[in-house]
């Protein structure tokens, strides 16, 4: 307590007590603290498992087929776009679900799916930066 308080004798510069020192020796001022309420939920490694695409030993389902020749690249921007905007409402439906108690969300789905959200957008991020650096380059070559 010495260490943290100045002595009861320091006055405020306009000649009075300081108010936080005498607030400190009132124990009717100190806050009400509540203990804190934890639930933990049994983790369910099967249904994070499915929900990552993957079988119950943790090998991916099935290997996705290769991009079709025809499809153009304002296409695959246009796929790779809505598969981050799912994977944000995702998220953000298991953090509100989470927040409201729903016994068929867990912590551990919750944080994994944020994660999942946050790569997609910073891969999406790194992309733009890359295209925008492309695009300046080219504009300051000389012809």
């Amino acid at each position: 307590h010495k260490l943290f308080c100045p002595p009861p004798s320091r006055m405020h510069r306009s000649g009075r007590r300081c108010p936080l020192i005498s607030g400190l020796r009132r124990p009717q001022m100190l806050p009400k603290c509540r203990p804190m309420e934890l639930k933990l939920r049994p983790f369910d490694f099967a249904q994070a498992a499915a929900r990552a695409g993957l079988a119950a030993n943790g090998q991916p389902l099935s290997v996705k087929p290769a991009a079709t020749a025809g499809a153009s690249f304002g296409d695959a921007m246009a796929q790779a776009l809505k598969s981050v905007s799912a994977q944000q409402a995702e998220a953000t439906r298991l953090q509100r679900d989470l927040q409201f108690d729903n016994p068929t969300v867990s912590l551990e789905e919750t944080m994994v799916s944020m994660q999942k959200a946050q790569i997609g957008f910073q891969a999406t991020l790194q992309v733009r930066n890359r295209l925008v650096s492309a695009y300046s380059d080219i504009m300051n070559m000389q012809i």
